[in-house]
């Protein structure tokens, strides 16, 4: 019996070594998916975090100054300071909502990931140029 290996266990050990490629490829990609799933995760927590806080503070800060707004004129002007001052604060939420809206569209979640998926698929594509 001769030691070397015939056409078909040679196309056998071929494709295991393919499948084996791929399923070593499509850890890693999967691993990188869940290191950034991580990151943004921790990112958004601590963003939440700071945020929230920052708005109760604000909230009483606008609160304090409206009080002293209105209180400042409530002899005269009541009604008109207490109107201007929601006035302001609906326009400001507005603005902010605005922002916000813009900021949330710029983020792209997995971009790294995404951007190795597509190489990954440009690199296996058949290439027909040369017929």
């Amino acid at each position: 019996m001769s030691t070397s290996q015939g056409p078909a266990e040679r196309v056998i050990s071929a494709v295991r070594r393919l499948i084996g490629s791929l399923v070593a490829t499509g850890e890693t990609r999967l691993r990188l998916a869940v290191l950034e799933l991580e990151l943004e995760r921790d990112r958004l927590l601590s963003l939440l975090l700071l945020a929230g806080a920052s708005l109760i503070l604000l909230s009483f800060g606008i609160g304090m100054l409206l009080l002293m707004v209105v209180v400042l004129y409530w002899d005269d002007h009541r009604l008109l300071a207490i109107a201007l001052c929601a006035l302001v604060l609906l326009i400001l939420s507005a603005l902010l909502a605005f922002k916000a809206k813009r900021l949330a569209r710029r983020r792209k979640l997995m971009e790294s990931t995404l951007n190795n998926l597509a190489q990954d698929r440009h690199a296996l594509r058949p290439s027909h140029e040369s017929s």
